[in-house]
């Protein structure tokens, strides 16, 4: 075919007239358009999902409205294509699962967002906004980036690499073996393959098909049982083989099942980059060559899933005995990890893990809990035990098709303004507030010191030897009141107290006085937390219908005067813990505000518990938005916890650091 490329290099003379026309020079760059567009299709006839006439219809639809840029598309996607059509028919594959957008004028992540019910009918973004969205009054809102990383240069230039790799899949979903397969017909150099499979039916298939394969070289087909989900086959069966490859990939066939249909757009995502891209592959497989420090590889974390996916959640507790094994220091509750199990690594990064001989018993038996497990919590672990081998942790960014090392897009989510906020929270007729770091803080941050400060006054009245032990007695006496009652309901700090006066030989009376002491001290450290002060008051006087809601030991009264301190003074119902025997983080309570919520009337939780104010809720049905605690914004901004260990209690650490936490964190998003 004759197109520009080679009029150029073989006529020069010819090219240089007709560049010099206006008029002819656009004639032929259109001509030089549908020959390639002519040219890829012939070269790419497979079934995309569309015909060809359907792509030309949409393509054409999305210039008319300005939503598809082929110039802008190719440039944040870091590629060449080799026509518009390619350009457009690869967002129309991503645009379905990932966070691309095809034009700066449309956000495909938040027309999902705010539309949610097309994301669950699996419909493509543009595609339903060209064909029913717009004419629906539905919103199409431009980019809108809200994370810049700092990206690496790398490139998919250059031959397959030489790396001696292992693909190690699980599979329970026999269809997924066609997946596989199809992307490793693609792969840049040949590979073996370790096959895990959930029963006898799909070994055949699984040995026939991969065996097939012209990029396969050995194939080892294993049959396990329904035990230690993903990550039990692999350590049991292959954990000893994956440590003779250089590098080595782990892949399981993952749905989520709800609304009425499985929900394929995380592994379709996850399979995109971690396989399916050969763009992406290549690069990847080029940066591990260039880069022996580089230990894992996986896109950032899927973008529709809840902006606290990369918390610790219930997982931290389940995490403590690899940590001790690892020798891993567990500070932070965010962190970078590779969410939904599948990964690239080099062996050596993950060389304790693998080093071990495994049992299924080793790892619990299903039924499993959607979250709070030890296989929640090692995939947790992963990218902290390459850290702590002295490797890095490679992540792909897919809305600007870079590469990067920078792990703060686990807090991209959190990206927001007063403003912003008080958009989404508007739409709401009936809302919800945690109190404790979402209406006031502390202004000295760390919870305890209140009891510190208390227990320095009882040494200096002599009624005990040390603050810091008085502390630690206070604390076990909660923990024996909850104790004694099952740890069913809540507890006061007047039974606190009452506990503590049993072993002090205080009588009822000083203990009620030790009790209001300490909670004088608290209440002389709170502050209001400003914007959401305000926002709260707002919301109020425009009608909503708003809820308060604690776990704490304080009362009902005693709440309310810290909540009237920082100017929340009436207009809302006051949920407390102490007094309703129910509470956020076991559920109780969020079953009691559902019982009571009104069928027609929209509800969200705002709060900052990961756990208490934003999983368990999300459990019952219930819209929740998770906001940062001063410590979590503390570390987005890469500073380190200074109340860490032996540093926890200290009055001094407190006195230097807390208001500079507190005062950092009064408003609970980045970006303000």
């Amino acid at each position: 075919m004759i197109n520009k490329q080679f009029i150029k290099t073989k006529m020069p003379a010819v090219f240089n007239f007709v560049k010099q026309q206006p008029f002819l020079f656009r004639v032929a760059k259109g001509i030089d358009r549908r020959l390639s567009a002519r040219a890829y299709a012939k070269l790419n006839n497979d079934d995309k999902g569309y015909t060809q006439d359907e792509v030309q219809h949409l393509l054409n639809l999305a210039k008319a409205q300005g939503l598809f840029d082929y110039a802008w598309y190719s440039a944040n996607q870091c590629r060449v294509f080799s026509c518009e059509q390619e350009a457009f028919e690869d967002y129309l594959l991503k645009g379905a699962f990932s966070c691309v957008n095809p034009s700066p004028a449309f956000d495909t992540e938040l027309y999902y967002k705010c539309n949610t019910d097309i994301y669950l009918q699996g419909e493509q973004a543009l595609v339903h906004y060209l064909n029913h969205g717009k004419a629906e009054g539905r919103m199409s809102p431009p980019a809108t980036p809200k994370w810049h990383p700092k990206a690496i240069a790398t490139t998919a230039d250059g031959e397959a690499t030489t790396h001696k790799i292992a693909m190690c899949f699980h599979v329970f979903y026999g269809e997924f073996i066609d997946y596989y397969c199809n992307a490793l017909a693609k792969f840049p150099q040949s590979v073996d393959v370790f096959v895990s499979v959930s029963s006898e039916d799909l070994v055949a298939k699984a040995q026939a098909q991969f065996t097939e394969c012209a990029k396969v070289n050995n194939v080892s087909v294993k049959v396990v049982p329904n035990h230690g989900r993903n990550f039990g086959p692999m350590l049991v069966e292959f954990a000893q083989d994956l440590q003779a490859y250089d590098l080595f990939c782990h892949m399981h066939s993952k749905k989520s099942l709800y609304s009425g249909r499985a929900q394929t757009q995380w592994a379709d995502y996850l399979g995109e980059y971690l396989l399916n891209d050969q763009h992406v592959i290549k690069q990847m497989l080029n940066h591990f060559s260039d880069n022996p420090n580089t230990g894992m590889y996986y896109p950032t974390s899927f973008w529709m899933m809840p902006n606290w996916v990369n918390h610790w959640l219930k997982n931290k507790h389940h995490a403590k005995k690899m940590a001790q094994e690892w020798d891993i220091e567990l500070s932070n509750d965010f962190l970078a990890y590779p969410a939904g199990g599948m990964f690239w690594a080099r062996p050596d990064a993950l060389k304790q893990l693998l080093d071990k001989t495994y049992q299924y018993d080793d790892f619990p038996a299903e039924p499993l809990p959607n979250d709070g497990s030890e296989l929640h919590a090692l995939e947790r672990m992963l990218g902290l035990l390459a850290e702590k081998n002295g490797y890095q942790q490679l992540f792909y960014y897919p809305t600007t098709g870079q590469f990067t090392h920078d792990d703060s897009y686990i807090l991209t989510q959190y990206v927001n303004s007063q403003e912003g906020l008080r958009n989404q929270l508007g739409g709401f007729d009936h809302v919800s507030f945690d109190v404790f770091d979402t209406l006031v803080r502390r202004r000295c941050f760390v919870p305890d010191y209140a009891k510190l400060l208390l227990g320095k006054a009882l040494v200096a009245q002599g009624v005990v030897q040390d603050a810091h032990q008085f502390v630690t007695m206070r604390n076990n006496a909660e923990f024996e009141v909850r104790q004694a009652k099952n740890f069913i309901g809540d507890v006061t700090i007047f039974e606190i107290y009452q506990q503590l006066a049993s072993q002090l030989n205080w009588s009822d009376a000083q203990a009620k006085q030790y009790a209001e002491h300490e909670f004088a001290y608290d209440l002389e450290m709170i502050e209001p937390k400003d914007e959401m002060v305000d926002l709260f008051n707002e919301l109020i006087i425009g009608g909503k219908q708003i809820t308060v809601a604690s776990d704490t030991y304080y009362t009902l009264d005693q709440v309310a005067l810290m909540l009237a301190k920082v100017g929340v003074t009436a207009g809302y119902e006051l949920l407390v813990s102490s007094e309703l025997g129910k509470r956020k983080d076991n559920g109780s309570l969020w079953q009691h505000i559902k019982d009571g919520l009104s069928p027609d009337k929209t509800f969200i939780h705002v709060g900052d518990n990961a756990v208490a104010d934003a999983q368990i809720p999300g459990d019952f049905g219930l819209q929740n938005m998770h906001i940062l605690n001063p410590l979590d914004k503390w570390h987005a901004a890469g500073w380190q916890n200074p109340f860490v260990g032996e540093l926890s209690l200290n009055e001094k650490q407190i006195l230097k650091w807390g208001p500079l936490v507190s005062d950092f964190g009064r408003f609970p998003f980045l970006g303000e």
